[in-house]
């Protein structure tokens, strides 16, 4: 069962000749798909090739005008999944832009570091980038009722959103495939890059963050507990970054003294993923980390929808050292947006303390009474 992808429609808009796609996202969330489901509309003829062929690495990385032409021949289209995998990428697909007229050209890869170091200087000018994540709400919503979406709502909490999870129709098929994405996936992704050497470091580290979804993270403190420096926790938090295990928001201040500014919060770009780090998929009400499972649920969904949409906006946290504090401000068009993410709905805890320093912001509460407008709808 194929579920539609919003970034679909976002390619077939944005591709076209002499520019390269480039697609962005973990492992498993769904880049094939994505490329296979395009091509099924594409009526010209086209190449789709894996970065992990030898025979495919050994053309395309060559960076002779004479094979790259032979390999793509008479095909309009050409198609790499896997696109890090192969050496200079970002040169080749330039020499193959330059020299074949109105090739139009995708590239994925499931790992940020690696294609944008390899693709990012060289196709300057030349790249158009869309990022993939595990499936968002305001897709699967779409074969779904509202009541259907509350009710699957604690499932999405406990195991996330990857697409083979979400189509999973047992709770221990889910937590079996959850096992084997981060063991054969996502930490062997992360272990491949930089020479990383440290395994245990790395889940440890995971584990760790676990348990701090909404706080400010000390990576000098998380440094004492793994027997690492600071900048070694910097290190690998920024490659779990670049490997979309997890991602980071900044504290917002605009000139107030007593706002904290240099920390950050980090939240994992999938539920299922964080829980799988603790083995914990018990239902919520076994369980004391339901706001934290909320508060990230929300996060992240909200970004989906923002990359999907096209919404321009920064986001950051709010806090002061009287303890005031906002989990989610949005900043675009110029306005300042407030989002207070409560599980179980209440009162304004923090309103007035945010709209007393910023009066002409606006403020609301996200609960499960109004979360799927939130995080499904587009701004008018």
């Amino acid at each position: 069962m194929y579920i539609p992808q919003q970034q679909l429609s976002n390619l077939q808009k944005l591709i076209s000749p002499q520019k390269a796609i480039l697609i962005y996202g973990p492992r498993r969330c769904g880049k094939t798909t994505l490329i296979t489901e395009f091509l099924k509309g594409v009526d010209e003829k086209y190449l789709f090739v894996n970065g992990d062929d030898i025979y495919v690495r050994e053309f395309l990385s060559s960076q002779s005008i004479e094979k790259l032409k032979s390999f793509v021949g008479d095909n309009k289209l050409l198609a790499i999944d896997e696109a890090q995998r192969i050496k200079g990428i970002g040169l080749n697909l330039k020499i193959i832009l330059d020299h074949i007229p109105d090739l139009r050209v995708i590239a994925s890869g499931s790992s940020s570091f690696d294609l944008c170091r390899e693709a990012g200087e060289p196709l300057t000018g030349r790249k158009i980038t869309l990022q993939l994540f595990p499936l968002a709400q305001l897709e699967i919503g779409r074969l779904e009722t509202k009541a259907e979406s509350a009710a699957l709502l604690e499932d999405r909490l406990v195991f996330g959103s990857y697409p083979e999870i979400v189509l999973a129709k047992s709770h221990e098929h889910k937590t079996r495939l959850l096992k084997e994405l981060i063991g054969s996936y996502l930490l062997k992704d992360i272990l491949e890059l930089d020479g990383i050497k440290n395994s245990d470091k790395i889940l440890r580290l995971l584990q760790l963050i676990v348990f701090q979804i909404g706080r400010e993270v000390s990576l000098s403190e998380i440094g004492r507990q793994l027997s690492l420096s600071k900048n070694t926790v910097d290190r690998y938090m920024e490659l779990l970054e670049r490997t979309f295990v997890i991602f980071r928001i900044t504290g917002f201040s605009r000139n107030l003294r007593k706002e904290i500014t240099k920390s950050h919060r980090f939240y994992f770009l999938d539920n299922g993923v964080r829980n799988a780090l603790i083995n914990n998929f018990n239902p919520l009400n076994f369980r004391d980390d339901t706001g934290m499972l909320w508060e990230n649920y929300i996060v992240t969904e909200r970004m989906k929808r923002r990359e999907y949409t096209g919404i321009m906006a920064n986001s950051y946290f709010w806090r002061t050292y009287e303890q005031h504090e906002i989990d989610l401000v949005e900043e675009s068009g110029g306005m300042l947006h407030a989002y207070e993410i409560k599980w179980s709905g209440g009162k304004k805890g923090n309103s007035v303390a945010w709209l007393s320093a910023y009066p002409d912001s606006e403020y609301q509460i996200v609960s499960r009474e109004n979360y799927l407008s939130f995080i499904t709808q587009k701004d008018p």
